[in-house]
């Protein structure tokens, strides 16, 4: 027999990677669906041989092997590509130094944990074997991804739905942040997956810096859908507020309060400068300002200056429960301009100014130009110490120390006085009897005071009994002294060798 002659025939189709990728917020459509790879759902395998051979009579026999077929599914590599934009929705002049990430959710507030692990692919020139080939610009799923000046803001990730990535419940942070020297403020957008229907993924979106998601849109929360045959063709816009680096924390608006004195008593006319600066690239229109004056201070309407650039500026003022309304007919110009507004009003310090904090807050909102967003800040706060000048809570305690014959606690004549009687009241403070047994003291802080005579320095004597009050019957005695009030503490003492009398002590009983 022949040696046999095997010719194979054999279709492979090439493994592919199950990657796929989630549609973040959807905010507006590209178009360019060249940057997926399109492959078929499902792929035939076929395996077929034939074969041929000749016996030693010269005969030749031929046939073929029967046809081993199978069905490989295999899923398109999806590319939702996003990209950073200004305030105003257009491309920023320099996008060296971004950062876009997807990161782990530590708690509730949008802490950030680890980046995601996302699987490693590679541009399509350099794919071989099983390697899974990247998109544009991401070609390498890097996690952040760091961007370019010639990017124009783009940026992509694909997650791996084998690893349960898109798998309901799945929470990411996805955290956009600028170059340290940025005057620009990084965005963090709460991702979560709500469930995966066959191509289908639900999520919600929402922003924890409490801006709108997208330029175009007030909302600060997004419910939607992808469907991720068709994703290739869906983009994500994030807007970045434009903003100049302050101590207000990344704000398009700022407002700071001062006054013209440390400290002020009742009387006193106190001059508050408010100053309000735009931070932003575009000009911001309906200042508004707000600002709440202490306790006890009240408006002097005829005091209001406000000026902008040496020019006076119209200013409408409301004042209702101690609150101030100032709405300046202006429009504040960028930042560039480098035009503040200032705000000039006087305040008279009233009595009862005493009794609060002087603590003063003022509060900017405005709506940029270019969105139409509202920007806010403050409150900027600004304390006077109030000093009571010839007004003060504290109140003045008088009192005696007496011998009390009836027992009533009242000195009447022929009930005298008892000198040098030592008293002492609940913060330390030490009081002598005069002569006729009366003490005073004032600048006695207001409230629930306790004073208590001491009885070693009246030798010879003992808490007289009350007939009819019996807190009296006692060494120390409470007081509730009002602000800038009259408090009377009465001692009334007995000899100790005199006792009350039996048809007394019935009486009392």
């Amino acid at each position: 027999m022949k040696k046999l002659n095997w010719v194979t025939k054999q279709n492979f189709l090439r493994n592919s990677l199950n990657l796929t990728a989630i549609f973040l917020l959807g905010a507006s459509q590209f178009g360019e669906s060249g940057l997926a790879q399109q492959v078929t759902s499902t792929s035939p395998i076929q395996n077929t041989a034939t074969y041929s051979y000749s016996n030693n009579a010269g005969t030749v026999f031929t046939g073929s092997s029967s046809r081993l077929q199978g069905q490989v599914q295999t899923i398109t590599l999806i590319d939702p590509y996003g990209s950073i934009t200004s305030c105003s929705g257009g491309v920023l002049p320099d996008y060296n130094g971004f950062s876009v990430g997807l990161f782990n959710l530590l708690n509730s507030t949008g802490a950030i944990g680890t980046p995601i692990s996302l699987t490693t692919t590679v541009p399509p020139s350099q794919a071989s074997g099983s390697q899974a080939v990247g998109v544009a610009p991401n070609y390498y799923n890097a996690n952040p991804y760091f961007l370019t000046g010639t990017s124009q803001g783009r940026y992509n990730f694909l997650l791996n739905a084998n690893n349960g990535q898109v798998d309901p419940g799945t929470q990411y942070i996805l955290a956009v942040t600028p170059p340290p020297n940025s005057t620009l403020g990084g965005r963090r957008i709460k991702i979560t997956i709500n469930s995966k229907v066959g191509n289908v993924v639900s999520y919600t979106a929402t922003s924890l810096d409490g801006n709108p998601i997208a330029t175009g849109s007030s909302a600060t929360s997004v419910n939607g859908q992808l469907n991720i045959s068709n994703a290739a063709t869906t983009g994500l816009v994030l807007a970045l507020v434009n903003v100049q680096v302050s101590v207000c924390d990344a704000q398009s608006i700022q407002i700071l309060k001062t006054g013209d004195r440390a400290s002020a008593q009742p009387g006193d006319i106190v001059v508050f400068r408010l100053v309000v600066n735009n931070l932003s690239s575009t000009s911001i229109v309906q200042p508004t300002i707000t600002d709440i004056l202490p306790r006890g201070f009240q408006f002097i309407n005829s005091s209001l200056r406000a000026q902008l650039n040496g020019n006076s500026v119209a200013t409408t003022v409301n004042l209702s429960n101690g609150s101030l309304s100032f709405q300046p007919n202006i429009t504040l110009p960028p930042a560039s301009s480098n035009q503040p507004l200032n705000i000039v009003y006087a305040a008279e310090v009233t009595n009862d100014a005493i009794r609060g904090t002087g603590i003063n807050q003022a509060s900017v909102s405005g709506v940029r130009s270019d969105n139409n967003q509202t920007v806010t800040n403050g409150p900027a706060k600004f304390q006077l110490k109030i000093a009571p000048g010839i007004l003060s809570d504290c109140g003045t305690i008088i009192g005696r120390v007496f011998v009390d014959k009836n027992f009533d606690g009242e000195q009447q004549p022929g009930e005298p006085g008892i000198p040098n009687a030592v008293i002492y009241m609940d913060d330390g403070t030490r009081i002598v009897t005069d002569a006729n047994g009366l003490f005073s003291i004032s600048s006695v802080l207001s409230g629930t005071r306790t004073l208590a005579i001491d009885l070693t320095s009246v030798r010879g004597y003992t808490i007289a009994p009350n007939l009819y009050f019996i807190e009296r019957n006692s060494q120390s005695h409470l007081v509730k002294l009002a602000p800038g009030g009259l408090g009377r503490v009465n001692f009334a003492l007995t000899p100790a060798s005199h006792g009350i009398s039996n048809t007394q002590q019935g009486e009392t009983k």
